[in-house]
């Protein structure tokens, strides 16, 4: 494809404050080259939909992000931070201004999910327990979850809610930065559009930048202000949803002119 390594868009990285920058990026597990020469800039305040077929190492890239995959080459800047080189203490400061949201949740089974989004609070802040306590319930409250739900564990809690509850635990510190997961799979569709809808609330009103892994075409639509196509080992293209038709590539092609892309677009 002609120009598939050029980014749409990529005068905005230039004049824009970016969040995060990687470059030339390489993830390998064993002889599996999964990343090879990734770069990509995520802007401040914007939600960024990453998308790419099986494979393509879409949460991959998330966890090396945030630190829990090293990779074998490359540079990660984090709100104008060396992530990869910086020290413990300038490592520990950055980490508390992004939250992260898993697919599965990831919440600590044998605590509530008042102790849950209380867990990151007891960790990075010296604050009274009372305080914190009303800050937990405060981020509980901004999830749309009601107020008991506070005193539940997670295996009491359905699949929406539990993922409203780590939602609610990335958003324990005020983080500037929010990555997600697949944040609407398993969802049915009525659970998935206010999952979306809260999301694009919360950007507003809090000014979130928003790094969000979905195959969800839905959400793509809703709520995102550029996609980023993971293919052949890096980010193919990036650019407003509306011009990934204009990409010729065939699983570019496939993906957002399929049915399911006419259907997100209510062409279907």
């Amino acid at each position: 494809m002609d120009g598939a390594n050029t980014p749409l868009g990529e005068d905005n990285a230039q004049t824009d404050e970016v969040a995060i920058r990687v470059r030339g990026l390489k993830n390998q597990f064993g002889r599996q080259v999964v990343h090879e020469n990734l770069d990509l800039d995520v802007m401040k305040g914007e939600v960024l939909g990453i998308v790419g077929g099986s494979g393509t190492g879409k949460s991959v890239m998330l966890r090396t992000i945030v630190g829990l995959n090293r990779p074998a080459e490359g540079s990660i800047e984090v709100l104008g931070v060396d992530v990869l080189h910086a020290s413990e203490k300038e490592r520990r400061e950055v980490e508390k201004r992004w939250g992260v949201a898993f697919q599965d949740g990831a919440l600590f089974s044998s605590l509530t999910v008042l102790q849950n989004v209380m867990a990151p609070m007891r960790e990075h802040l010296k604050l009274p327990h009372h305080i914190m306590k009303s800050l937990a319930e405060l981020k509980i409250s901004m999830v749309g979850l009601p107020y008991y739900a506070g005193d539940k564990y997670p295996s009491e809690l359905s699949g929406g809610m539990k993922k409203r509850a780590a939602l609610a635990r990335a958003l324990a510190l005020d983080p500037e930065i929010v990555f997600l997961d697949e944040p609407t799979a398993g969802l049915d569709p009525v659970g998935a559009a206010a999952y979306d809808n809260l999301i694009g609330e919360l950007q507003r009103s809090l000014g979130l930048t928003v790094f969000m892994v979905t195959h969800d075409l839905d959400s793509l639509y809703a709520i995102c202000d550029r996609i980023a196509v993971l293919a052949e080992k890096k980010v193919l293209v990036t650019g407003p949803i509306e011009m990934m038709t204009e990409i010729d590539h065939p699983w570019v092609q496939e993906y957002f002119t399929g049915p399911r892309a006419r259907a997100a677009q209510g062409k279907g």
